[in-house]
């Protein structure tokens, strides 16, 4: 029987991480890779005979994820957040896809986002997925992206039909920190490509991305909740550009 590698990234997740270990219980092997976490996460985490935690620095996500690939034993790779779970359909699909005679190299999850303990429909996320299961041989995250990352797969990709719930959004300062947290990683990656911010970065792309968001993407039907969200990924987009601003400056 093909068997599964389960692996976690973490940063203070004391509060997620529990429960995400509980949730990868059909897993062969679970690792957790921790970058310095100040809360109890590591000492949750080590309390599980089936689990292997390694620190490691945190440069990006990129390096992170792969770093975390290069500790796995079995060929099949389940990655996920600490947020993230995996309903009981979706773990049997996910047990029934690897015994299949025939399957893809990598599979995309589907994923619904949670606003606090209730999903949001709309807002951009109705469409949202993540590749969350693939072939080690077959797959590695490309060093380009620092946030946001992509999954290189040499292979076929398929899709699973169950969603990933994804809870996302406890509350308004930590989901803010977080949007603020990618920007400055996707400053980085913008600095690393040579490009220079303009008015058009300032004003319209964030502005661009609140109205799709908010009107085309439906955001106004989630009410408040795809406010703040719509809101906050807005201003995700914008942080960036003083933040690279900040670094051609010091650079110069």
């Amino acid at each position: 029987m093909p068997k599964i590698s389960a692996l976690i990234i973490t940063l203070n997740e004391a509060k997620n991480i529990a429960d995400v270990i509980d949730n990868l219980d059909f897993a062969d092997e679970i690792i957790v890779v921790d970058s310095y976490s100040q809360d109890s996460t590591v000492e949750i985490a080590e309390a599980y005979q089936n689990v292997i935690v390694h620190k490691h620095e945190f440069e990006n996500f990129t390096k992170q994820r792969n770093f975390a690939l290069s500790k796995a034993n079995h060929e099949w790779i389940l990655f996920l957040d600490a947020d993230e779970r995996i309903p009981e359909v979706l773990k049997h699909e996910i047990l029934e896809t690897v015994q299949s005679e025939k399957t893809a190299d990598a599979y995309y999850f589907y994923r619904k986002f949670m606003f606090k303990s209730r999903p949001l429909h709309f807002s951009g996320w109705q469409t949202d997925k993540n590749i969350r299961l693939f072939k080690k041989s077959k797959s590695i995250y490309t060093e380009e992206r620092l946030v946001h990352e992509v999954l290189e797969v040499d292979g076929k990709v398929d899709d699973l039909k169950h969603y990933l719930i994804h809870y996302s959004y406890e509350n308004y300062a930590s989901y803010k920190k977080k949007m603020l947290s990618y920007a400055s990683l996707k400053a980085k990656e913008l600095f690393l490509k040579g490009v220079e911010p303009n008015p058009y970065h300032f004003i319209i792309k964030p502005a661009y991305k609140f109205l799709y968001s908010y009107i085309i993407r439906l955001g106004v039907l989630d009410g408040r909740k795809g406010m703040i969200i719509c809101y906050l990924n807005a201003l995700s987009v914008y942080k960036r550009y003083p933040y690279l601003k900040e670094l051609i400056k010091s650079s110069e």
